[in-house]
């Protein structure tokens, strides 16, 4: 029996450097734009971020993060129903946010970046992504780690996060877990693979698992080639138990999950 076809997060990046679209839509006529085109193609949950936070990014201060953000959000919400995701570890950002009708809070420092979020989180009773990462801040870096066992130390991890995130009072159906990709794991591209094909040992935490492999960086040295080369490891995350997929590539995503069905 086939498990049941995961929902779609559409990225919209709203900085002006991020590494695939950066300064593509970081006005509120650019993102509320895009931010239809991308219901249109079929998007389940739009994941709004104004921070990048991959190698070599900087980091934005909460005023900043909020002059670029609030902005675009008030019009996205204007215009749609769907829920939207907001990619921020700072605790001001996200309760600002969900004050102007954000639903998500996807924050890929797991609840480290900022010890006020998980106070936050739990006040307005929203879902709230936790990722794995090897490195301590939210800025990943370029850091070729090795692993001897890799599933058991993400989950090892995830489990200590979710007990840090109930403890302060989030709910655990609100949980959602990602194991994290690309260099967040490791510059050593074969544990984004080993991730995917152990997919279903991060079952164990009996919540949904995200994933977010969409453009990253070992899929290939060309940022365009990148979401073709996605598609098929979108198949194998989709059959190994991914509730959510994370993508810049919503029609080709949709597509694929369509045919999959």
């Amino acid at each position: 029996m086939k498990p049941n076809l995961p929902l779609i997060m559409g990225i919209l990046n709203i900085t002006p450097d991020s590494f695939s679209d950066g300064g593509l839509y970081n006005s509120i006529k650019s993102a509320k734009k895009r931010a239809k085109e991308m219901e249109k193609e079929g998007v389940d949950i739009i994941d709004i971020g104004a921070e990048s936070t991959g190698p070599g990014s900087k980091k934005v201060k909460e005023d900043e993060e909020l002059k670029r953000i609030i902005p675009i959000l008030k019009e996205i919400r204007k215009s749609t129903k769907l829920p939207i995701s907001i990619d921020t570890y700072k605790a001001k950002v996200a309760e600002e946010c969900l004050k102007e009708g954000a639903n998500i809070i996807n924050d890929i420092s797991a609840l480290r970046g900022d010890k006020r979020m998980a106070k936050v989180v739990s006040k307005y009773k929203c879902p709230i992504i936790i990722m794995y990462s090897k490195d301590k801040t939210p800025h990943a870096t370029i850091k070729n780690k090795s692993y001897k066992n890799l599933p058991k130390t993400i989950n090892d991890f995830l489990r200590q996060r979710i007990q840090y995130a109930e403890k302060n009072g989030i709910k655990r159906k609100n949980i959602i877990i990602d194991p994290g990709m690309g260099n967040y794991i490791s510059s050593n591209p074969k544990y984004s693979y080993e991730i995917l094909a152990k997919l279903s040992e991060f079952k164990i935490h009996k919540m949904p698992i995200m994933l977010g492999l969409s453009r990253k960086s070992f899929l290939g040295s060309e940022i365009k080639d990148r979401d073709e080369k996605a598609l098929p490891l979108t198949t194998i995350a989709y059959l190994n138990g991914a509730s959510i997929i994370r993508t810049h590539d919503i029609k080709g995503v949709k597509k694929l999950l369509k045919s999959l069905n």
